[in-house]
């Protein structure tokens, strides 16, 4: 899954950078911007409990309007470089010995369906590298939401329109709609905070394919070690009186993965509910802690889960 091997490589470029401290203000201005950010936290708090995923949402600040350049043209820098990277190495990998003429080709029902909820899923995890980006540079929580969707799009629809050229691909309807509707669930989740109730996660081990040297392509395409979940936050989705004994730090989670798959459409779809360790209740905090927490809310840790189809099992700890 090539635009998901991208997500990870700019989440791992993000987490080495340094993020600059906000310049001094005078005092009176200190304490009027203090005062507006316990406001503005406290109407949060009274009406919902956000799972953030911006790097610095604890910190937004409506009146911080100068942007860092310095940080902005090191963020153009790993975006351009790792574009240019991924270029090549897809240009290399599957673009450069199969090119014809752009045509389309559509496989919705690919690796059962697993395919597309990894372009949707992916579509969320970009938006969430390229708008802690930009906050990291001090853009407006909202103006980086809307300029990373913006973005992740861009990149997602270079990555299909190439593959409109490929000869054993094609630009695919399916994913360029799974795209679309990852990044806009990624910036509904902002607009609408509600929606943070419900959080898309991802998690791997490799298939027995895999382990015994069968699949001959790599872990981004080894559908069988993949599975997607679908996590409820239950603390705010319960009932008062259920919600106030239900521990923070637990989620339930549906799952879904795929296995026998034979590369024509065959094989057998698995249905999963597990519980989810909700990473946002860990005690870290400022920029570096929100951003570290939000990016692992992104992934589906190890944890007790029961596979309700195609048959029963009861796993301890299961990816």
């Amino acid at each position: 899954m090539k635009i998901f091997k991208t997500g990870l490589t700019f989440l791992l470029l993000f987490c080495i950078m340094a993020y600059p401290q906000s310049k001094s203000d005078s005092t009176d201005f200190i304490k009027e911007r203090k005062y507006i950010k316990l406001e503005l936290k406290k109407e949060i708090n009274d009406s919902f409990k956000p799972n953030t995923y911006s790097l610095s949402s604890y910190d937004y600040d409506p009146l911080k309007t100068e942007i860092d350049y310095t940080v902005l043209t090191g963020l153009g820098v790993v975006y351009l470089g790792t574009g240019i990277g991924v270029h090549i190495y897809q240009r290399n990998a599957w673009w450069k010995d199969n090119r014809t003429g752009f045509h389309f080709q559509n496989d919705w029902e690919y690796a059962l369906w697993s395919d597309k909820i990894g372009h949707f899923y992916a579509a969320t995890l970009l938006v969430h590298a390229f708008s802690a980006g930009l906050e990291a540079a001090n853009f407006q929580t909202e103006d980086a939401m809307i300029y990373g969707t913006i973005t992740a799009l861009a990149f997602q629809y270079y990555v299909e329109i190439e593959d409109g050229f490929g000869s054993n691909w094609g630009f695919s309807p399916g994913d360029a709609i799974s795209n679309t509707l990852g990044a806009g669930y990624a910036l509904a989740q902002f607009y609408f905070p509600y929606l943070q109730n419900f959080q898309f996660k991802y998690s791997y081990f490799p298939s027995a394919k895999m382990r015994n040297g069968e699949h001959k392509g790599n872990i981004f395409d080894d559908y069988e070690g993949q599975r997607h979940w679908l996590s409820f936050n239950m603390k705010n989705l319960l009932p008062d009186d259920i919600s106030n004994i239900w521990p923070a730090f637990l989620n339930l989670a549906v799952g879904m993965g795929s296995k026998d798959l034979d590369g024509i459409g065959g094989g057998r779809s698995e249905i999963f509910i597990a519980l989810d360790f909700n990473v946002l209740e860990l005690p870290l905090h400022g920029k570096v802690g929100n951003f570290v927490k939000n990016t692992l809310n992104y992934f589906h840790l190890p944890m007790p889960a029961l596979r309700v189809s195609p048959d029963s099992a009861f796993f301890v700890f299961l990816f």
